[in-house]
């Protein structure tokens, strides 16, 4: 084949990375202004954390939001990446010597690491392969001959007789046409081109095929519908990519990838075309036909599954985090005194009260309702004299074993008690016996034992959702699908970036949060985290937010990340109160003193700035006008508006609370078309998982959800979302309950 020009500078190093163009090119991938998207990587670069740069520093973004700056994040490390390797390739190929312009160029092109990688493979340091030790024995000019395919006079083996050496181990015309056979073929399979080609047919024409795998038993069927199974990939839903791979892994189910006969070979030999006037025409054939059998195929086909199961976990991750959000974000039931019940058979039901601010008034007991004991009575009467003394106004049931039948005792004894009766609420026991064994926990409680720990954190998880959840690994929490089936690593850096996310954007009390709360505060680790709380217990409550500075090992940088996400209800400053910077307070006050207000006259400075509020939203002109007198941007003045009106606001005080229940409905009193309400506790790719009081969880299939289409349940519902449910069908025997959502 023809030799191409040298690279003219085939002896320079490579360019360093162009930041400024990298972040141009992320920039316009996610349509965001250029200058905004350069100075917020500044800001990334610096260690400023997202919900900061999201929350406080909206002028300098355009006010970006928490996802687009963790996209461009992401898009630019991933440029960062390959503006790298192709650095590494480039230097590389330049020191064997064999850089051309035309390769430069193509490097230079590339647009994905699999472009790099694609064009690097003819130079990466290879173990021995059959075409290696074919050029050892000097068949590469007879392989050179095969390929051009421009010889027309005699036989192939008139050429491979010149090329025998059994001093190098080659006997016969017949080894050496074999030898430059494999050289070919190897030649075929590097070709950038042919691969890239092979890949996008295989992605949008290929099929997925799967059976039962040889010898393998499935004695629960589990994976019945992909005996006998085949779909085209490109229709190939995340859902059933990852149910595949879990079978396979298993031993249970044979998967494979395939193409549909011919394809590839058109490709192949549109790039190495048989010149039928060629003597080494059907030797090229033959090398076609082995390089995409051997070769090319079984290789394209492993990365074009690995794209399809890197596709399928990120779309599994996100689903598992979108829940997770709307799970953390649920709304707390704040001021009550909660008395929590672990449901359990022969070991009993642990029982613990804890007051409205968390703290455990009543532990270490323990009732058995249940079998062996059956002490129904006896429980009963605990309960009331509980619910009597401490005048308990909720009851959280969790919903593991014993979890219904401990619910009928509940019942009993709510409609047994005097007025004003409590209600109970089932909570998700999911992560609770791992928290309890946590250190953590330890830490917490270090007089009680692992199961007491865990009614604790039932009961505190009605109370307040968010606080409690952060102390458990988020993937033992009971949502999402596949959650052990996807890159572990991937989704502990996504589950964590939302607990972040929702931390900050909740906020946090400085004087009741824990060490495991106050971590994922923006720009606080562990360690200055139990700096924070270590400094409270010894000093008692913080005052102030300045009082921060005092903590060691929270310097200026940290204090400006973190001050305005940590509240101080009934401090010295009102403005610690709201999600108010501190480097926004003079401005804030000096818009106070203008508008003659002081917050501490409550509602009435609430009314003022309301009204100011609705006037000037209604004057844009005016709005900027006074942002400029305070010295802040207008997003900034915007934000101090909006706490000024709403101090210390909760904002998940808007979502949908808990269903209370003072009545059991079970399993047996279920009928076809009965209407009830229930909360949604997981969302999946084909549906939702609704609670409607009965011992399992009914299923709203994503074509029961609405009269239109639905391309993906979370369209709809999240959550925690409280929904109306018509019952469609009750399976008793397999505990499985059929609901609809559609209105008619």
């Amino acid at each position: 084949m023809a030799q191409t020009k040298k690279a003219e500078n085939s002896q320079n190093p490579p360019s360093p990375v162009d930041e400024v163009q990298i972040t141009r090119r992320a920039a316009a991938s996610l349509n965001l202004n250029p200058a905004s998207a350069l100075r917020a990587l500044e800001l990334l670069d610096g260690g400023a954390t997202i919900p900061f740069i999201a929350r406080y520093r909206k002028e300098v973004t355009g006010n970006m939001d928490e996802e687009q700056l963790r996209q461009l994040q992401k898009l630019v490390t991933y440029e960062r990446q390959l503006a790298e390797r192709k650095a590494e390739v480039l230097e590389v190929i330049q020191g064997q010597g064999k850089l051309t312009a035309e390769l430069a160029a193509g490097l230079d092109r590339a647009a994905s690491l699999q472009e790099v990688e694609d064009l690097y493979l003819p130079y990466r340091p290879k173990r021995r392969t059959r075409a290696s030790i074919a050029r050892e024995k000097g068949l590469e000019p007879l392989a050179q001959l095969l390929l051009a395919q421009k010889t027309f006079q005699g036989k192939p083996d008139d050429y491979a007789r010149r090329f025998v050496n059994p001093d190098k181990g080659v006997a016969t015309p017949e080894e050496a046409l074999a030898g430059a056979r494999d050289i070919a073929a190897e030649v075929i399979s590097e070709n950038a081109e042919l691969r890239r080609r092979v890949r996008e047919q295989l992605r949008r024409q290929g099929v997925v095929q799967a059976g039962l795998a040889k010898g393998a038993k499935d004695d629960a069927r589990k994976y019945e519908q992909y005996y006998d199974y085949k779909e085209p990939l490109n229709r190939l839903p995340p859902h059933r990519v990852l149910a595949l791979n879990r079978g396979d892994k298993e031993g249970v189910l044979s998967v494979k990838l395939s193409l549909v006969n011919g394809h590839a070979e058109q490709i192949a030999t549109r790039l190495y075309p048989p010149d039928s006037r060629s003597i080494f025409k059907d030797e090229l054939q033959a090398a076609i036909e082995d390089s995409l059998k051997r070769l090319v195929m079984p290789s394209i086909e492993n990365e074009v599954r690995t794209e399809l199961t890197e596709t399928a976990e990120k779309h599994a991750t996100r689903i598992f985090a979108a829940n997770l959000r709307q799970l953390l974000l649920q709304p707390p039931i704040q001021g009550k005194v909660v008395l929590g019940i672990d449901p359990g058979f022969r070991t009993g039901c642990k029982v613990a009260v804890i007051d409205p601010t968390g703290k455990p008034v009543a532990v270490n007991l323990t009732i058995y309702p249940h079998e062996p004991r059956n002490d129904w009575a006896g429980s009963k009467k605990l309960l009331l004299d509980l619910i009597a003394r401490y005048k308990v106004e909720i009851l959280a049931v969790g919903n593991g074993t014993a979890s219904r039948e401990t619910e009928n005792l509940a019942a009993e004894v709510i409609a047994a008690s005097q007025a004003p009766r409590p209600a109970y609420v089932m909570v998700s026991e999911a992560g609770a016996s791992v928290y309890s064994a946590s250190e953590l926990a330890r830490q917490e409680f270090p007089d009680l034992d692992a199961t007491q720990r865990g009614n604790i954190s039932i009961a505190r998880r009605l109370q307040d959702p968010l606080a409690e959840l952060v102390k458990i690994d988020p993937k033992s929490i009971g949502v999402g699908l596949y959650q052990h089936d996807v890159d572990q690593k991937a989704l502990e850096e996504a589950l964590g970036e939302v607990i972040e996310s929702c931390v900050n954007y909740v906020g946090v009390d400085l004087n009741t949060a824990s060490v495991a709360l106050l971590r994922h505060v923006s720009g606080i680790n562990r360690k200055v985290a139990e700096s924070v709380v270590s400094y409270r217990e010894k000093n008692g409550a913080f005052r102030s937010r300045v009082e921060l500075r005092k903590v060691p090992g929270l310097g200026d940088k940290t204090f400006e990340q973190a001050a305005g996400f940590l509240k101080i209800r009934g401090g010295k400053e009102p403005l610690d109160n709201t999600a108010i910077h501190p480097e926004s307070y003079p401005a804030t006050k000096k818009l106070l003193n203008s508008l003659a207000l002081d917050l501490s006259s409550g509602p009435a400075a609430v009314a003022k700035i309301k009204e100011f509020r609705q006037t000037a939203a209604a004057d844009a002109k005016k709005l900027e006008d006074l942002a400029g007198q305070l010295g802040v941007g207008t997003p900034t003045l915007k934000d101090i508006l909006d706490n000024l009106e709403k101090p210390g606001r909760d904002p998940r005080e808007s979502l949908p609370a808990p269903i209370l229940r003072q009545d059991v409905l079970k399993m047996e009193d279920l009928a076809p078309g009965m209407i009830l309400k229930g909360t949604v506790r997981n969302v999946i790719d084909f549906g939702v998982f609704v609670d409607i009081g009965v011992k399992q969880d009914g299923l709203v299939h994503i074509t029961e959800m609405s009269d239109r289409y639905v391309k993906h349940p979370l369209e709809l519902v999240s959550v925690g979302d409280i929904v109306e449910v018509k019952v469609l069908q009750i399976d008793g025997k397999r505990g499985r309950i059929s609901l609809s959502m559609k209105q008619k």
